[in-house]
């Protein structure tokens, strides 16, 4: 029996990629594939319905899921409308991290198995992270300006405006999932001595696990990769900026409701902080009027610290793999609803 799947892919997880990494997974399947390429990044993402983060309208999603048993995508919408107009979908595979493009409840009243890509990005976020650590200790984007704007600043060779090495210095990560995992093996490498804070994780003689307290008043660089829950939203204030040693730097290439970011201008202003460096913000695209695009050394990226070749394929490919579990019957691995053995297929 022929398999409908539909491919929606973006300008990033291409199409091409998803049908490819199927098809290898599952090479002896009869599938039938339709395409809808989706405007993102093209067009920032948004919200859509009851779900955020989507790209495309409901209506587009609507029309080409028709007579399709599976979607994969990245961040195309799934909503309780979608749902309700789809009866044969029974598999959507959203390749990222977190799919919060899809209603999870409204998926499993429907009988719909949702599934997602965890890990895609961890290489390549923990490279962006290591740059913005440099970045920001070494002043390169500032110095790559004042070059461009006829400046030589030699100036910055002054101590008191110079930054630390990492090899020798201490650098903390609050939360070590495999992003946290891969930084710390990449600045130990590199001869710092790294503080981890997370309750569920121990990365043994790689690094020192202690106490948050611990580990700001230590750290001389901070970098955050906790998940977002209530327990972490603003767990980083002007309370715990304080307490991290005069001439500190902090990143945040996880999510940007983990930190408070006037606390930071505050702290870099007065120069509590030597800098910092973000690829996330608590609201994206950032104002035109917010106080991080006018404070002296802060070091930022439009969230695309997972941006690599490698991370769309790996999308592509976890998400495959998801596929060929469906088709086999057998029960998928990275279930985001609960519904890890799929229904029946017609």
């Amino acid at each position: 029996m022929t398999v409908r799947v539909l491919a929606a892919g973006d300008h990033f997880v291409l199409n091409e990629l998803l049908i490819k990494a199927i098809r290898a997974e599952a090479p002896s399947a009869d599938l039938a594939f339709t395409e809808l390429t989706l405007p993102w990044p093209v067009e920032p993402f948004g919200r859509v319905a009851e779900v955020d983060e989507a790209s495309g309208t409901e209506d587009q999603l609507i029309e080409a899921l028709q007579g399709a048993e599976i979607c994969v995508t990245q961040m195309a919408p799934l909503t309780r409308r979608i749902l309700k107009a789809s009866p044969d979908l029974r598999l959507f595979g959203v390749s990222r991290g977190g799919p919060i493009n899809a209603n999870l409840e409204a998926a499993a009243e429907h009988g719909v198995a949702v599934c997602n890509a965890p890990g895609r990005n961890a290489g390549a976020t923990a490279e962006h992270t290591l740059g913005m650590i440099m970045a920001a200790a070494r002043r390169i984007p500032q110095t790559h300006t004042d070059l461009h704007t006829g400046q030589w600043r030699s100036d910055y060779y002054r101590y008191e405006a110079v930054g630390p090495e990492l090899d020798g210095s201490t650098v903390g990560l609050v939360g070590c999932g495999a992003v946290g995992r891969r930084v710390a093996r990449m600045l130990t490498a590199l001869g710092a001595h790294v503080l981890v804070h997370d309750p569920y994780t121990d990365l043994g003689d790689l690094a020192e696990s202690v106490s948050l307290e611990e580990l700001l008043a230590r750290a001389q660089i901070v970098t955050l990769h906790a998940r977002v829950t209530p327990e972490t939203t603003g767990m980083i204030g002007a309370t715990q900026i304080a307490a991290m040693p005069p001439g500190a730097i902090i990143v945040n290439c996880a999510r940007g409701a983990l930190l408070d970011y006037d606390a930071v201008c505050d702290a870099v202003d007065t120069g509590h902080l030597f800098g910092a460096a973000f690829d996330v913000f608590p609201e994206e695209p950032i104002p035109p009027d917010s106080r991080l695009l006018s404070t002296p050394n802060i070091t930022l990226t439009p969230h695309l610290a997972g941006a690599s070749k490698q991370t769309a394929a790996n999308a592509a490919r976890i998400i495959a793999e998801e596929v060929g579990r469906y088709l086999r019957g057998e029960p998928l691995a990275h279930s985001a609803n609960g519904l890890e053995k799929p229904f029946v297929r017609n």
